[in-house]
């Protein structure tokens, strides 16, 4: 049997049992008893049975695929999402199509329609091209992550208190002038909170303080041609110990080296934060203090959200959730050599 594919006929012949039992054995498995589907498993190793996703696929029409949607990978945040959204296969065996968008809301909906027509049976989003409420005109289970979400479930990092604790870190460093460096971050979107808990700290605690925010580009050589640009502006400003809290760990990186170019080592009138724990922190020449999004209990946060609507989906008679759910994950300060 195993120099030849193995049909579902030389199933039924193996074990006696009839091709409708056959089929139910893998499209309504809790239909057969224990001992019948253990037969039938039995059978299929014996034989050499290798199954036909795309058959499958055009049977019940479940694909087992999941689209992403992100923004770009040379933020070594959303590398190391993406990287741990991919490790999830080996606990729940569904499958990924990545799409990067750039930032473009035509480019990402064509992305959509693509990914639509693969038979997705969820959706991951990480850009923030187009709003929960055209997102959730899909029809299709979504959760998003770190962005807005009022129509879709979504999880998010509580960013107020990551930025409190990176703000009181760098208060706690005796720094005399406090900088938050971001980009044009709208109200809406989470990572706002980022600011406002620098800005409310500083304010709380009467400590002269700067905001930074620009626009960064599309591209990490960008990047870091703006964040030169913002060093050397920094540098003009008075201060004795300047404490510099960025709204990334790739950021705060690229800021890092800035620092070490000038000085030629890392010296004592910097403090720097970054925002994330991305391993660009902890593998920076001088491992840079963050504030750790607990990046892999965000996914399976963002995982147990998704496979509860898409189970859902695969009822008779499915019932959407009445409203998204909405996860925040605490951060945790992580210390390193970049704060006293």
């Amino acid at each position: 049997m195993k120099s030849k594919k193995v049909t579902f006929a030389d199933i039924a012949a193996y074990t006696n049992f009839s091709k409708t039992t056959i089929s139910r054995y893998f499209n309504n498995p809790d239909s057969l008893t224990i001992e019948n589907q253990q037969k039938i498993a039995n059978a299929l190793e014996e034989l050499g049975y290798q199954e036909n996703k795309l058959a499958k696929v055009l049977a019940n029409g479940k694909s087992e695929f999941i689209g992403i949607i992100v923004p770009n990978l040379y933020l070594h945040y959303y590398a190391e999402m993406l990287n741990q959204i991919l490790s999830t296969y080996r606990q729940h065996h569904y499958k990924f199509l990545v799409f990067v968008s750039d930032n473009d809301k035509e480019t990402e909906q064509n992305y959509i329609n693509e990914l639509l027509a693969y038979k997705i049976e969820g959706l991951i989003v990480l850009s923030h091209t187009m709003t929960s409420k055209e997102l959730a005109a899909y029809h299709v289970p979504i959760v998003t992550i770190e962005r807005e979400s009022e129509h879709v479930c979504g999880v998010s990092t509580d960013n107020y208190m990551g930025g409190v604790q990176a703000t009181s870190l760098l208060i706690k460093n005796h720094c005399s002038k406090l900088i938050h460096i971001n980009s044009n971050t709208p109200k809406y979107i989470p990572a706002y909170g980022r600011i406002k808990g620098f800005e409310d700290t500083c304010k709380a605690n009467n400590i002269p303080y700067e905001i930074i925010t620009a626009d960064f580009g599309d591209s990490y050589a960008s990047t870091v041609t703006q964040i030169g640009l913002i060093f050397q502006q920094i540098e003009q400003m008075d201060g004795e110990k300047k404490g510099v809290f960025l709204a990334n760990d790739t950021y705060a990186n690229i800021f890092l080296n800035s620092v070490i170019r000038q000085y030629g080592s890392f010296p004592p009138n910097y403090r720097i934060v970054g925002f994330d724990d991305s391993p660009i922190a902890s593998e920076a020449i001088y491992p840079i203090t963050t504030v750790g999004q607990q990046i892999e209990k965000m996914v399976q946060n963002a995982m147990e959200l998704l496979i509860l609507q898409m189970e859902e989906m695969k009822k008779r008679v499915p019932k959407p959730l009445r409203e998204p759910i909405h996860r925040q994950i605490t951060p945790i300060l992580i210390r390193r050599d970049t704060t006293d």
